[in-house]
């Protein structure tokens, strides 16, 4: 069996302000294989994020990668590479597509300019080669007229060009991997769709593979191979997609399908989960998720539950998999919650 592109291991990222703690990510573990596309999914504040900077190391103080984390890529310790190594790998094997495009493109340059940046940055490309480069990139990205659109500032472009531009600067080097961190938030149904299609056959032409960031479980059901569910800072279920979405098998999996839009629901009468997210200070005892979970009993809040494995390929961070009886004995499902609860 061959080793994965990416292997993420006990990764802890916390962010320190006095005696006050919030751990962000808090022993998160999963694979990226070659040529796959993993998803992480999970409400705001579940861990996603700071999960794909900490990966390409851009955490900044007060935020810290503890120590017992392991970061492997290509068989490389990136938590143990000097930073101008680590600025080798950034932008060149492993490259990310943030949320939020016009906060991401610099404003005074013109996009040509900032994919060229890129290319000189890592190789020893003249401008004109570099250029030239940036040209090439948008036009395969699907950009009409890529030459005048180079030569354009973000301003002047639609959302969906900008983000086709943010793709064409994480791609320009053909990375092993790509971390697409929500790339479809903002776009309109139409755009989405087309976004998510153009990274499939980027993705198969460059042979490359993507962690994609995502709340949109129906973005997951369009692209991935597997898929991780973070809740409170860790894991809480790892399957493929096919198994993941006939079974799930933690409560907050649940509850994020429920919440999907149906065409046969009643439109007024969305599924909702009760209650938030904690904070990443204070995280309850037991399992994170028990404050919101109707299955929870006395167990969940004194025993912490570990990834139980309930397949093959799938594991759940919930004490059903061991009682499974409880949940055909509950007698609210999560499942069936409707309202406007937040």
């Amino acid at each position: 069996m061959t080793d994965p592109l990416l292997s993420v291991s006990d990764l802890r990222t916390y962010f320190h302000d006095g005696e006050v703690v919030a751990r962000a990510v808090d022993g998160v573990s999963f694979d990226v294989a070659e040529g796959e596309t993993v998803a992480v999914v999970g409400e705001s504040g579940s861990g996603k994020s700071v999960t794909a900077l900490s990966i390409l190391r851009l955490i900044r103080p007060p935020g810290r990668i503890e120590t017992a984390s392991s970061i492997r890529f290509q068989g490389r310790e990136l938590l143990q590479l000097s930073d101008g190594e680590m600025r080798t790998i950034r932008g060149n094997r492993i490259a990310m597509i943030f949320q939020e495009p016009m906060s991401a493109l610099n404003p005074v340059l013109t996009v040509g300019e900032q994919i060229a940046e890129v290319v000189r940055v890592h190789t020893d490309a003249s401008r004109h080669d570099a250029w030239e480069r940036a040209v090439e990139m948008l036009a395969l990205t699907g950009i009409s007229a890529p030459r005048e659109r180079a030569s354009e500032y973000p301003h002047q472009l639609s959302g969906g060009m900008r983000q086709r531009v943010m793709i064409a600067m994480a791609l320009v080097l053909k990375p092993a991997l790509l971390i697409a961190d929500e790339p479809t938030t903002a776009l309109d149904v139409t755009i989405q769709a087309q976004i998510l299609e153009l990274l499939q056959r980027l993705q198969e032409q460059l042979g490359m593979a993507v962690l994609l960031i995502t709340h949109d479980l129906g973005v997951v059901a369009e692209v991935a191979d597997r898929v991780v569910v973070m809740y409170g800072g860790e894991v809480v279920e790892r399957a493929t997609m096919t198994e993941l979405f006939e079974a799930p098998q933690h409560p907050y999996t649940e509850g994020l399908m429920s919440a999907m839009p149906r065409l046969d629901r009643d439109a007024e009468r969305l599924v909702t989960i009760p209650g938030v997210v904690p904070p990443s200070t204070a995280w309850p005892s037991g399992c994170r998720f028990r404050d919101r979970c109707s299955y929870a009993w006395d167990r969940c809040a004194t025993e912490h539950p570990p990834l139980y494995p309930v397949g093959d390929e799938h594991e759940s961070r919930c004490h059903l998999a061991v009682e499974p009886l409880r949940r055909s004995e509950s007698h609210t499902p999560l499942t069936v919650r409707v309202g406007a609860d937040s």
